[in-house]
């Protein structure tokens, strides 16, 4: 998925995201915020059209017919004059901070708003122009990926294969991992693979056992072979992930924090470093490890929330997402934050 694409590819990039719904400011088309980002990068940061043909993905002629529309829509002036033009900055200043591939940040009205809902819509469309035939495709869990699934474009891939990437949770009220990973296989008709265990084990014996004896080492082998991982991080701030099912006990909770707990992925603690903790609870976690993780060639994170800044600045460093998904209030956070820290 990843490299520069041929002129065609590009083209029919361009024209599928012109067909596709508002991804940015209200009346904002995807190919809107394509085109803004090519005459962002060309006439303020003053990179070359083959520069801007390899970070975005597409095709020379392709960015000379964007750059060429934004003239012509009268938006490059001495400045680009566009609802779209702050959005692109901060996504420009998360690429560069963090090392990201694509950052895509959706509006949102104040700071108190509740993020998931856009972050969701966002990332339900940014999901369905990566996705193609024969990809293996990872899956995490949670509220905001669950809230992208009514705005995926549903369409039959062949040979697409969905691995959900942890245990099951059973007391979750509304959502589990099996159920967002079977849905998400479903509106692709792909093959839907689940780790058929509870989340969290009592110990490392009983996982070791389940892992070997039971057949789950087959489906944790596949994610030696992603193409993609889609994943959102809890935060040890809000009674998400943590305390759903009962997983954690009060010791447990104030025993990571202790250590400098700041979020998880897949129920795998991590400090503000990106560094996994040395607590039992990370040795009986039935989910794929972070390092097979780290090995997908898409690593696609979407979060936000006032609650999950430090958890965010540790999953950066930790997944070393390609590609961030989030909203504007959260990409500030994050961008003073590391500023401080700097």
């Amino acid at each position: 998925m990843s490299g520069r694409k041929g002129r065609t590819g590009a083209d029919e990039d361009v024209a599928a995201a012109e067909a596709g719904p508002g991804a940015g400011a209200a009346g904002a088309t995807r190919s809107d915020s394509l085109r803004i980002r090519a005459a962002w990068m060309y006439f303020v940061e003053q990179k070359t059209q083959s520069e801007i043909s390899e970070i975005l993905g597409i095709g020379r002629v392709s960015v000379i017919r964007l750059l060429a529309e934004a003239r012509a829509r009268q938006e490059v002036k001495i400045t680009i004059e566009s609802e779209l033009a702050e959005t692109t900055a901060l996504e420009r200043a998360l690429e560069a901070r963090f090392g990201l591939r694509r950052a895509l940040i959706a509006p949102l009205a104040s700071a108190e708003a509740d993020p998931t809902p856009v972050i969701g819509a966002a990332t339900g469309g940014y999901v369905s122009e990566l996705l193609a035939p024969g990809m293996s495709v990872g899956v995490g869990w949670g509220r905001t990926l669950f809230s992208s699934l009514p705005h995926i474009r549903a369409r039959p891939l062949q040979d697409l294969r969905v691995i959900s990437l942890l245990g099951g949770v059973g007391v979750a009220r509304h959502f589990n991992p099996a159920e967002f990973a079977w849905r998400f296989a479903s509106l692709f008709q792909g093959e839907g693979y689940l780790i058929p265990a509870p989340a969290l084990v009592d110990s490392v014996a009983t996982k070791q056992a389940l892992v070997e004896r039971c057949g789950l080492n087959k489906v944790l082998a596949l994610a030696d072979r992603l193409d993609m991982v889609l994943l959102s991080v809890g935060s040890i701030l809000s009674a998400t992930t943590f305390y759903r099912g009962g997983y954690l006990s009060d010791r447990e909770q104030k025993e990571l924090g202790d250590q400098g707990a700041v979020g998880d992925v897949l129920f795998h603690f991590f400090d503000r470093d990106g560094v996994l903790l040395d607590h039992p609870i990370n040795d009986r976690v039935m989910s794929v490890d972070v390092d097979r993780l780290r090995r997908a060639g898409r690593r696609v994170l979407a979060s936000g929330g006032q609650d999950k800044t430090g958890a965010l600045l540790g999953a950066m460093a930790l997944l070393e997402p390609t590609d961030f998904i989030t909203d504007e209030q959260t990409a500030r956070r994050l961008l003073a934050a590391r500023h401080r820290a700097a």
